[in-house]
């Protein structure tokens, strides 16, 4: 289960599923309609857009991920060959800080010398593509989590560090202050296989409808 992506239909299993698993979540689950992930075919701009995404909310991250995709004519069927031959500067008037525009930088090099093998990533284990993923100088586990979560669709993650997890799961259990890291992998492990499914919902509590 943990390879196969999360489907209209299997998301709507998966509610079912961890309804009965863990009462609370259909509170979570009937306040809010969270869509079905969107099909992503394009792996090199999908990891592009998490370096993007990368510490700033959601509704920031958009607005520059805009702007960064309309320096090039092709969109988001950018290539690394377009991101290498790019003037980094104007990365930087995109609202890119020169980090993140180097990591980018470095995301496009990865691919075009084929150290980021994409035709294996979608055969592989979560732990064998954060694996690889890390090993790029810019990307951390978040970055591989979300590249797991939006783009190969699989069902199983609940990324820790995620400061909207991490407010969403203080909403969902009133708390007065932010929960640890062992709190949250604790409460989590009731809701496998289909922790990306209450990842969704929590993010949807705080940044309400939102594009990635």
């Amino acid at each position: 289960m943990a390879l196969l992506p999360l489907s209209k239909n299997e998301m709507d299993n998966g509610i079912k599923i961890l309804s009965q698993k863990d009462s609370r979540l259909k509170t979570l689950f009937e306040q809010y309609n969270v869509p079905a992930l969107k099909d992503e075919k394009n792996y090199f701009w999908s990891l592009c857009r998490s370096i993007i995404y990368q510490q700033i909310s959601g509704k920031a991250a958009q607005v520059i991920s805009e702007r960064f995709i309309n320096l090039f004519p092709s969109k988001k069927e950018l290539t690394p060959k377009q991101i290498i031959e790019a003037n980094i500067n104007d990365f930087y008037e995109a609202g890119l800080s020169k980090q993140k525009a180097n990591y980018i930088k470095n995301i496009a090099s990865a691919f075009y010398n084929n150290i980021i093998d994409e035709n294996n990533l979608s055969n592989s284990s979560n732990d064998d593509i954060i694996k690889t993923l890390t090993s790029i100088k810019g990307i951390g586990p978040w970055t591989a989590e979300m590249f797991l979560i939006f783009t190969l669709k699989r069902a199983d993650v609940f990324p820790l560090t995620d400061l909207g997890i991490q407010k969403g799961f203080k909403i969902f259990f009133s708390m007065d202050k932010m929960p640890s890291m062992s709190l949250m992998k604790d409460e989590s492990h009731k809701w496998k296989p289909y922790r990306t499914i209450v990842s969704l919902y929590l993010w949807f509590a705080v940044e309400g409808p939102f594009e990635w």
